[in-house]
């Protein structure tokens, strides 16, 4: 009996919040800013950093239900390995370490996808605010780079509407709801404009840094190019190119590939 309350219960909660939204919408001002940002340091480090910040006026107005969700992400960032930081009352960072593209693929998935929870941890879930989100990354080494192909949908069509029948609209969720998603790479990255699956948000650059604005009600595609610098490889030429150098040295002359072994007269 217990069981079948629980979605019910996480059904009304979403609800409850959306319809919040529409109060918002008439009576407030911006309610939640959430960052998601990927970093990535090198080969092997990296970061997934999750910003939230909520409006004065929603933490007031619905205390319990927030700090429910916050401690929600609190626990699966423990999970993965990650620390959660609060700035205020208001405002809390997350972050989680990665060392590897298929570590970051694996944590991010898990982390924000509730569809690859088991049925009753998405029925005992809290958030509120979801990002159905589906990740993936096509890595290539070429020996001295690394290139990388990242592909993110995020399904905010959830958060447009208030109803299964969408007769009730919430045309200006994007002035609530700030939602970003930054990646910020070695040297850049290149952005992708084609989309199959869904619209291509609002893009800004500053420096390595590309952020994409997105939009809620919407299925947001982001897909970019990046390469970063293979250490190993680099490390290897430079091994190869010390014993050329000290062979060369010693002989007066680089090793023939065709006789590699070298006569020397006593």
């Amino acid at each position: 009996m217990g069981r079948r309350q629980q979605p019910r219960n996480k059904k009304s909660r979403r609800w409850w919040f959306l319809g919040f939204l529409l109060f918002c919408a008439l009576f407030l001002g911006g309610c939640v800013r959430y960052d998601l940002g990927v970093q990535f340091n090198g080969q092997y480090r990296g970061t997934i950093a999750q910003h939230i910040q909520l409006g004065e006026q929603i933490t007031s107005f619905t205390e319990k239900e927030l700090n429910q969700w916050l401690k929600t992400i609190e626990q699966r960032a423990r999970k993965l390995d990650g620390k959660t930081k609060h700035l205020s009352n208001q405002e809390i960072v997350v972050t989680i370490p990665f060392s590897n593209g298929e570590e970051f693929v694996e944590k991010f998935n898990q982390f924000f996808n509730p569809t690859q929870q088991t049925p009753n941890q998405i029925a005992t879930s809290e958030d509120i605010v979801q990002l159905n989100s589906q990740l993936g990354l096509y890595q290539s080494n070429l020996l001295l780079l690394e290139r990388d192909k990242l592909n993110l949908d995020v399904d905010l069509r959830g958060l447009g509407m208030l109803s299964n029948e969408g007769s009730l609209v919430l045309n200006n969720a994007s002035s609530l709801l700030n939602l970003e998603f930054t990646l910020t790479t070695p040297w850049g990255a290149r952005i992708i404009q084609r989309s199959d699956t869904g619209i291509i948000p609002p893009i800004t650059r500053q420096g390595n840094q590309v952020t994409w604005q997105l939009q809620p009600g919407e299925i947001n595609h982001i897909e970019a190019v990046f390469w970063i610098p293979s250490w190993l490889g680099v490390g290897t030429i430079g091994i190869i190119l010390l014993v050329l150098g000290g062979f060369y040295l010693k002989y007066k002359q680089f090793p023939n590939p065709n006789n590699p072994w070298v006569e020397t007269q006593g």
